[in-house]
């Protein structure tokens, strides 16, 4: 239950309380160290004056003797010698004589007072411990032995005052702290709450809306601006799927409309077809039909996979050469020339390659006049293919139109044509996918050429 309460959370909550355990944990620890600290420099501070006041004693008695009484003792102080049951002064000095018999106390009950210097020595009535330092003093009658105790009731009552006002003190920065934590993380993610308001209202048919990114140049901003760039992907992604369905559409109806057309002749009017025609305009639309949905199965399983299989070294001068010949037996009357195919290895799907390769050789061979020339090249990092023409070329204005899908230029819409839009939308797809790129040209001699260039395989 806990574990699901922490998923609800928002991070504004958690990131409040986060920061509120923080710092009260870093308060506390400070707040400890602060009160030993300075119970530490006080009691130094009591230390200090004890010894002091053992060393003014001690020199004293060094200079002119033992006093008759504390009273005549450079300090000044008159103490009043208490009785027993007396509590101890805050300052109590005894002295002792080489036989260790106290000859001097300002205080009976310190007879007991420890000769050595000490911390926390409790005097009989006494509230609070004492300090103890003490002194020696080189007479002519022996080594005299002065103890000076002093209070350390300033020290615990500064210590006792100190920590009520933490006590309080921390609470109310905790407050300040959350309650600052909490405004600024909210303002912080107040951008983040609209972005999602506004994704949330975004549907299938409402793909051209975008965000709105914030006047700061945060974390954000960029977060809106790459939304903003995924939404991009998306609707072109929609709009060229549904370009696609269409088109598809569009193109399956001519071969379909050939078939029906034909069938409803032969049927209203028997024999009036030759014999034999029948069956070879069933067949014709067939494979142009078998041959169009092929083009669109290629290219929508090139649009999950990325166009490229199994990756492997494939020698791209062997599937032009395989072309070559394969055109030269198509089309006898064309003149097919392969001399200028040099070797040249990369690294990628060979079936997708070969498809790349017949794709422009045959649209070459569609659109050629006299001559086709196919040709495998080299330079320091690439592998280029290309493969010429001298048909009629292909304008400047339509020359990366001519690779999207189902686009064919004017001249190519002749039914008898063979053309179905798709065969350059998937040489470029294919190109792409292998890290290279396809582009259409003026061939020297006129006509058209079309480039692939693809990396070159390592060591090749």
């Amino acid at each position: 239950m806990g574990r699901r309460a922490g998923r609800r959370a928002s991070v504004r909550l958690r990131a409040t309380i986060g920061a509120l355990v923080v710092v009260a944990v870093a308060m506390t620890a400070g707040a400890a160290l602060l009160v030993v600290l300075l119970r530490q420099s006080l009691l130094d501070g009591l230390e200090t004056s004890a010894e002091q006041r053992a060393s003014d004693l001690a020199d004293q008695i060094e200079r002119s003797g033992l006093p008759s009484s504390l009273d005549d003792t450079d300090d000044g102080e008159e103490d009043d010698e208490p009785d027993d049951d007396d509590e101890p002064e805050d300052v109590v000095i005894v002295v002792r004589g080489p036989d260790g018999a106290v000859v001097l106390t300002s205080q009976p009950v310190a007879a007991g007072l420890p000769e050595d210097d000490a911390r926390g020595v409790e005097l009989h009535g006494g509230d609070h411990d004492y300090v103890v330092a003490a002194e020696e003093a080189d007479t002519d009658l022996g080594e005299y032995v002065v103890s000076v105790a002093v209070s350390q009731e300033d020290a615990d009552e500064s210590t006792a005052a100190l920590v009520p006002l933490l006590a309080v003190g921390l609470p109310v920065v905790l407050l300040v702290v959350g309650a600052t934590v909490w405004v600024v993380v909210g303002r912080a993610l107040a951008p983040v709450e609209r972005m999602r308001r506004e994704v949330d209202q975004i549907t299938g048919a409402r793909l051209g809306t975008r965000v709105e990114p914030p006047g700061s140049r945060d974390e954000i901003h960029r977060l809106a601006v790459t939304m903003n760039a995924m939404l991009d992907r998306l609707e072109t992604s929609r709009d060229r799927q549904q370009r696609f369905v269409s088109d598809a559409s569009h193109e399956l109806r001519s071969p379909l409309a050939g078939l029906r057309q034909t069938a409803e002749v032969s049927i209203a009017h028997p024999g009036a077809l030759p014999e034999g025609e029948l069956a070879q305009a069933v067949l014709e639309e067939s494979l142009r039909m078998q041959r169009l949905v092929d083009q669109m199965l290629l290219l929508t399983r090139a649009d999950e996979s990325g166009g490229a299989g199994p990756t492997r070294e494939v020698d791209l001068d062997d599937l032009a050469l395989a072309e070559v010949e394969r055109a030269r037996r198509l089309h006898p009357t064309l003149g097919v020339d392969g001399s200028s195919i040099a070797p040249g290895r990369v690294l990628g799907d060979r079936a997708a390659l070969a498809q790349v390769t017949r794709n422009l050789v045959d649209n070459a061979a569609r659109h050629a006049a006299t001559r086709v020339q196919v040709a495998v090249g080299t330079d320091a990092t690439t592998v280029w293919l290309s493969v010429d023409d001298d048909g009629s070329g292909v304008p400047e204005a339509e020359r990366e139109r001519i690779f999207e899908r189902f686009v064919r230029l004017d001249e190519a819409r002749a039914r008898d044509d063979g053309g179905s839009g798709l065969g350059l939308a998937i040489v470029r797809e294919i190109a792409r996918a292998h890290g290279g790129e396809a582009s259409v040209s003026r061939a020297p001699g006129g006509g058209a050429r079309f480039v692939v260039h693809l990396p070159a395989a390592a060591g090749a």
